[in-house]
């Protein structure tokens, strides 16, 4: 099968309907039985958010370069980081399992494999999503007034969703073949986290480390992120644009090569 550079949205479009609903399943399934629900999705971040802000503030005293130096200004700045980290972690964690973990998929013809990808993804933007509300209510609620920049922030997303939607087709490949592969994932994910401008202003970086950190390509979305929701900033049209491209790259040769590899699924699994 010829993979055109439109394909992965093609694939989008064409299986949107069969993209929601395995989406929506997902999501309704992970706090099934729970107690408190989808309640879970803003209780995890806003923990983590105050575990990190308090290491960060109170014992090794970081500072941010921010007109209010507050420890609640510090968590804003933190949490808009920790969403965009947060989600390429959960859809990275969950690739490499993705067709193992439906391998009745596999033997049914009629049904497109390529689509589990997008179903992580659009999944994976529904928490996103959540913690932007949260995210968006703190600094409401901390400085009484918001940007119009605010809704920029899916035009800054969308970039990295197409990004990711290309890597997990390649984990969800890799990971049928090679299944050490998680755990590499794992500690790759962990090491993006302290190599991401997360818990730091790339000016704390010394000038000889900080090429590294921007070939990071969670950096310059953690930056725009922030630029649009808490400074008030316009996107950086140029180097969205930039992104756009390479993540287009990304997303057709991720798809070329899980379709090639999926050949061999049956075999394997």
């Amino acid at each position: 099968m010829t993979t055109t550079p439109l394909d992965p949205f093609r694939t989008l479009w064409t299986n949107r309907r069969l993209i929601w609903q395995l989406a929506k399943r997902d999501i309704a399934g992970r706090y099934r039985g729970s107690m408190l629900g989808i309640l879970w999705s803003l209780f995890n971040p806003l923990f983590l958010l105050g575990v990190y802000t308090f290491v960060f503030t109170t014992i090794f005293k970081m500072k941010w370069n921010v007109p209010i130096e507050s420890k609640a200004q510090f968590a804003i700045v933190v949490f808009a980081g920790m969403i965009v980290h947060g989600f390429f972690s959960e859809c990275a964690g969950r690739a490499t399992g993705l067709i193992l973990g439906n391998a009745n998929y596999v033997k049914r013809v009629v049904f497109p494999l390529e689509v589990l990808p997008w179903v992580t993804v659009l999944a994976a933007l529904f928490h996103t999503g959540v913690s932007l509300i949260v995210l968006v209510s703190f600094i409401l609620f901390e400085t009484q007034g918001l940007h119009w920049t605010v809704l920029m922030a899916p035009v800054v997303i969308l970039p990295l969703a197409i990004l990711t939607a290309g890597v997990c087709w390649f984990l969800a490949a890799i990971g049928v073949f090679l299944r050490d592969v998680g755990h590499t994932v794992g500690l790759i994910v962990t090491l993006l986290l302290f190599l991401s401008p997360v818990f730091y202003p790339m000016e704390a970086v010394p000038p000889e480390y900080r090429d590294l950190i921007y070939l990071n390509f969670l950096t310059f979305i953690i930056e725009q992120l922030r630029a649009v929701v808490i400074f008030g900033e316009w996107p950086n049209w140029t180097g969205l644009s930039a992104y756009s491209l390479l993540a287009l790259i990304v997303a057709w040769l991720g798809l070329y090569y899980f379709r090639q590899s999926k050949r061999g699924f049956a075999d394997v699994l």
